[in-house]
């Protein structure tokens, strides 16, 4: 009995001790990991990404939809000006570059509400392309507000459709209320979702060409008695600018007391499109903190084909994953897709990092006897027309050898 109760206390000294050495470590991991809100930083095996000063950010591979880099992305937080991006996307898909747009009081009360504008008057009429650049290059309010009234017919329809769309890209935690980002209570969004508001602006090529224009001239109007030049306020392509970043395709920033400094924008080097946000940040900081966000996506992490060798794969197949990895290091989960094929998807640690369509194995199968039937079918209608004299002659001398090899065979193994 002495002895049982000696094991005992033993054991019960050693869950003490191990419970000792491993509570404050794991107390302290998940501290940290509440104090930065930089979730990627937990998965094992990701490279560490930087802490910033502002309260969300997301870098976000385009082509594969991997999140590289994630700080309470999902934090409900007011856009600012990147509602900006929506607006103009919007435009694009719903009119042509020659569309006249006249100002109505709906846009001329733009100018006299406190942000950007370009001083644009009653009556004066633009080309839909004017106005893009106006928006995208000075952040202009009297004219997001005419485009989306030239638009939707209305600002609040407008604002409707702006939201339907925000849905069907995948956005869950955004509701628009204008098209200019002016503070509205109600006016909310996300890291993430403004992510994928950005992806499909940045896919876009004509979003592109006008988000990437340091300068634009608008020549004078029916009203205005000379020219417009427009040169683009974005901090990130702006080369005078600290935060100038090299390798940047365009985006919007902006800032109010609500929002702070907010900024979406999208980068390329060496064929890969990353999209970066940043949300309530300190003025003049989301820049800079965006250029080191594109510095971490682009310099620890590679895209891998894995479509090279596998006949089964239509479509995808790449992933964007921590510099060094192989395909072995990945793991996959495999849902049935359209047309009974299958949609693949990989993960590192946990992490989708691609996707991958794989076609139905079995219409493959079907399809080669399909084939085979035909071949065979092809043969037997050509040899119908011809004389058997020959298959017969072939066919004994086939059995004539095959008779002497038993034969010999037979004399072997008696010897």
């Amino acid at each position: 009995m002495r002895i049982k109760r000696f094991f005992a206390g033993l054991l019960a000294a050693a869950a003490a001790f191990s419970l000792l050495l491993h509570t404050p470590v794991k107390a302290a991991e998940e501290t940290a990991a509440a104090g930065t809100g930089i979730t990627t930083n937990s998965i094992s095996g990701w490279p560490q990404g930087p802490d910033i000063t502002s309260t969300a950010a997301v870098v976000m591979e385009d082509s594969t939809n991997t999140i590289v880099y994630a700080k309470n992305m999902d934090q409900v937080l007011y856009p600012g000006a990147t509602v900006k991006v929506m607006t103009t996307l919007l435009a694009l898909e719903n009119s042509q570059l020659t569309d006249q747009v006249t100002m109505t009081a709906t846009g001329v009360s733009g100018v006299t509400d406190g942000g950007a504008n370009i001083s644009a008057q009653l009556d004066e009429v633009f080309t839909m392309e004017q106005c893009l650049y106006a928006m995208m290059l000075s952040s202009a309010n009297d004219i997001a507000l005419q485009v989306a009234e030239h638009i939707g017919g209305s600002v609040d329809a407008f604002v409707q459709m702006m939201n339907t769309r925000a849905t069907e890209f995948g956005c869950t935690d955004t509701v628009f209320t204008n098209p200019t980002g002016l503070p509205d209570e109600n006016q909310h969004t996300t890291a993430h979702d403004m992510a994928l508001i950005m992806k499909a602006a940045i896919d876009n090529d004509t979003f592109r060409t006008i988000a990437g224009t340091t300068s634009y001239t608008i020549p004078a109007t029916n009203v205005s008695g000379g020219e417009r030049v427009l040169t683009n306020n974005f901090s990130m392509t702006n080369s005078a600018n600290a935060a100038y970043y090299q390798y940047c395709l365009g985006g919007r920033e902006g800032y109010t007391e609500a929002s702070g400094s907010t900024l979406v924008c999208g980068a390329r080097k060496n064929d890969i499109t990353l999209i970066a946000v940043v949300l309530q940040g300190a003025s003049g900081t989301t820049g800079t903190e965006a250029g080191s966000l594109l510095n971490y996506g682009f310099d620890n992490f590679q895209m891998l084909s894995l479509g090279d060798t596998d006949f089964n794969m239509i479509s995808g197949g790449n992933v964007y994953v921590p510099s060094g990895t192989s395909a072995d290091a990945l793991t996959t989960e495999d849902s049935p897709g359209e047309n009974g094929q299958t949609s693949r998807q990989y993960y590192f640690g946990g992490t989708p990092v691609g996707t991958a369509v794989m076609a139905a194995v079995q219409e493959q199968d079907d399809s080669l006897v399909q084939e085979s039937q035909q071949n065979l079918t092809a043969a037997q209608d050509y040899s119908a027309p011809h004389t058997d004299v020959p298959y017969y002659i072939i066919g004994g001398v086939g059995a004539f050898l095959m008779l002497l090899i038993l034969i010999g065979i037979i004399k072997t193994a008696r010897s």
